[in-house]
C-alpha cells in the first residue's frame, strides 16, 4: 500500500472534494460536542464522571473497527509508518499534555473554540506553526519510520471486530434508554459526537490516508509543497467547526485579549515540540495511532494524560493556595 503523503498528493479534484466533505463533518461533530482532551480529564479530576475521556476512546475503537471492516472488504487504504518507542516519545506525549494545558485546550478542542468565534484560539494552530517553523530551520526532525514496520492492526484478523460490534451494540441500548443525543447545554452528547468524528474519519482515511491538521501544518513548515493541497482540508475543518457553532446557537464573536493569545500561542508552540519527538500531535494519536494498535502511540498518550492531570492538579492547588483563609 502506499504511503499516506503519496495518496495525500495524487487525490483527484472529486476525490478531494469528499474528502474536504469527511473533514467538514469532523469540524462539525468536534464543535458540538466539544470534543477536547484537556475538558476530558478536567471533568474527570472534578469529580464529574469520565464521559468526555470514554468518549475519545471510544472513538479510536470505531475507527479501529471501521478500518478492519474496510481491509476486509479487499479495499486500499495507506498505512502509517510506525515508530520506536523511546524516551523521546514519553516526553513529546509530556509536552503535548503540557503545551494544551497552557493553551486551555488541545487542538481538538482549539478548532472547537475557534469554530464559535473564540479568536484567541487561532493563536494556537499559529503557534504550533511558529514552532514547528523553528524546528525545521534548526534541523529538527521527527523520528524516522521504522524500515519494514507495519502497524499492528493491519495484521488483525478479519473476526477482531466482534469486540467492536459488541460494542455498537451496547452503545445503542444504551442511547435508547438513555434518550436524546443533546445534553442541557445544546451540546451532543460526547459519545455521539466522537461516534461522527469515527467514521467521517475513516471515510477519509480511505480517500486520502491518515491526516492531522496538525501533521499538514508540521509538513508546510517544512516546506513541504505536498502539504498546499492538504490547506483544503484544514480550511475544511474549521468551516465544520463554525457551521457546527452556527446550527448550536453558540456562535459569538469574542476578540481575544493579549493574555489569551500569548497562553494559546505558548501553548501550541509547546505542542509543536512534543510532536517533533512523538510523531503526530493528539489529534493523529487518537485516531490514527491508537487505533492502529501502534505502541509509541499509546506510550505517547499515557504521557499526555498523565501530564495533563498532574498539571490541573497543580493548578487546583494554587487556585485553593492564593485564596485566603
Amino acid at each position: 500500500m502506499p504511503p499516506a503523503e503519496v495518496m495525500a498528493e495524487g487525490l483527484e479534484p472529486a476525490a478531494l472534494l469528499l474528502a474536504a466533505l469527511a473533514v467538514l463533518v469532523m469540524g462539525f461533530a468536534i464543535q458540538r460536542g466539544a470534543t477536547c482532551l484537556v475538558a476530558a480529564v478536567r471533568q474527570l479530576a472534578e469529580g464529574q464522571g469520565a464521559a468526555r475521556l470514554l468518549a475519545l476512546a471510544e472513538a479510536a475503537a470505531w475507527v479501529s473497527g471501521g478500518l478492519i471492516v474496510v481491509r476486509a472488504l479487499g479495499l486500499a487504504m495507506a498505512v502509517p509508518p510506525d515508530h520506536e518507542l523511546t524516551w523521546r516519545v514519553v516526553a513529546g506525549g509530556a509536552l503535548l499534555g503540557l503545551g494544551a494545558v497552557v493553551a486551555g485546550a488541545c487542538v481538538f478542542g482549539a478548532i472547537g473554540r475557534l469554530g464559535a468565534g473564540e479568536w484567541g484560539f487561532a493563536a494556537t494552530p499559529l503557534g504550533f506553526f511558529c514552532g514547528c517553523l523553528v524546528l525545521a530551520r534548526a534541523g529538527i526532525v521527527p523520528d524516522p519510520a521504522l524500515a519494514g514496520a507495519s502497524a499492528p492492526l493491519v495484521m488483525a484478523p478479519a473476526w477482531f471486530v466482534a469486540p467492536i460490534v459488541c460494542l455498537a451494540v451496547v452503545r445503542l441500548l444504551w442511547r435508547q434508554r438513555s434518550g436524546g443525543h443533546r445534553g442541557n447545554d445544546g451540546l451532543w452528547h460526547p459519545h455521539d459526537a466522537t461516534i461522527v468524528i469515527a467514521l467521517a474519519f475513516v471515510l477519509l482515511m480511505f480517500l486520502a490516508g491518515p491526516w492531522a491538521y496538525t501533521d499538514s501544518l508540521a509538513r508546510l513548515a517544512r516546506g513541504d509543497a505536498a502539504a498546499l493541497p492538504q490547506g483544503l482540508l484544514l480550511a475544511a475543518l474549521v468551516g465544520g467547526a463554525v457551521l457546527g457553532a452556527w446550527r448550536g446557537g453558540r456562535l459569538a464573536s469574542r476578540p481575544p485579549d493579549a493574555t489569551t493569545l500569548l497562553r494559546c500561542f505558548a501553548g501550541g508552540a509547546l505542542m509543536a515540540i512534543g510532536s517533533m519527538l512523538v510523531p503526530g500531535s493528539n489529534d493523529g494519536l487518537i485516531l490514527v495511532g491508537l487505533p492502529h494498535l501502534q505502541g509509541f502511540a499509546w506510550a505517547a498518550m499515557a504521557a499526555m494524560l498523565a501530564t495533563i492531570w498532574l498539571a490541573i492538579a497543580a493548578e487546583s492547588r494554587l487556585k485553593a493556595w492564593r485564596q485566603p483563609a
